[in-house]
């Protein structure tokens, strides 16, 4: 027989309201809506607009001795992942209008030179941007080389949502090789300084660090020099201890304000 005291505590606990949404756990990076506000968040700092999808025939030259930039992410001609990104475009569309560049996309990998691109290639780019196999090519190659990889390292060092985008950024503007001015040298440097949640530290201590060490490697580069895309946009979530990324989100970048409301 069940005693009745503990029969009134069970009704007592059953008629006790739910807790509210904020006490379950948070969606990652990786749930649809959060991946989406990702990519609109990358999108005000690399295109100054919240529109990521209109980027797909995004490319210029910004003069940052990596060749073209293009694309939802900065897809690069001198730093192998535009040229993965032609190759596996052209192994599921063989033909398409940027396949003839491959011999140049290989032979300018690694430098700042245009050769054998320039004048035609940007031209083209933006014509096979239409073409929704690109757009899916683009989306691919950004999840296997950047998101991907960020999101699940991320999750390995017990980072929330706004951790997982802090690695995201980082590895979209420098990389994910393991040189101090790529993703790897920038955690090593902010593990020097800070201990994150999966090893016992403080989440927001150590995405300090890591924003610190960020913003070293942004200064060492005269291309990536300004920095407010962490000063006024990760700095400003990270001061609001918005370690879960909910919207609403008011940030600048460069000046210009931007919101994403929900």
């Amino acid at each position: 027989m069940i005693a009745p005291a503990l029969v009134a505590l069970s009704l007592t606990l059953s008629a006790v309201p739910a807790g509210p949404a904020a006490t379950a756990p948070a969606a990652g990076l990786a749930g649809a809506h959060k991946k989406d506000i990702a990519m609109r968040l990358v999108s005000s700092a690399e295109n100054s607009s919240l529109d990521w999808k209109a980027q797909y025939g995004y490319i210029e030259d910004i003069k940052d001795d990596r060749g073209y930039t293009a694309g939802i992410i900065g897809f690069c001609s001198g730093t192998g992942d535009m040229l993965k990104l032609v190759e596996l475009y052209t192994r599921r569309k063989p033909g398409n209008v940027l396949a003839k560049y491959l011999p140049a996309l290989r032979r300018v990998d690694g430098t700042a030179s245009l050769k054998g691109l320039a004048p035609r290639f940007p031209a083209d780019w933006r014509r096979a941007a239409k073409d929704p196999a690109f757009q899916r090519a683009q989306n691919d190659e950004r999840d296997r080389v950047y998101f991907d990889p960020a999101v699940r390292r991320a999750k390995q060092d017990g980072l929330r949502a706004l951790g997982q985008f802090v690695y995201y950024d980082a590895m979209v503007m420098h990389g994910p090789g393991a040189d101090r001015l790529s993703f790897g040298g920038i955690r090593k440097a902010a593990l020097a300084k800070a201990r994150p949640p999966a090893r016992g530290g403080n989440e927001v201590t150590y995405l300090n660090a890591f924003l610190d060490a960020r913003k070293a490697a942004m200064r060492a580069e005269e291309a990536h020099e300004d920095t407010t895309r962490v000063d006024t946009m990760q700095r400003v979530f990270l001061k609001n201890r918005n370690l879960d990324l909910r919207p609403p989100l008011t940030w600048k970048v460069y000046g210009d304000r931007y919101t994403i409301k929900k």
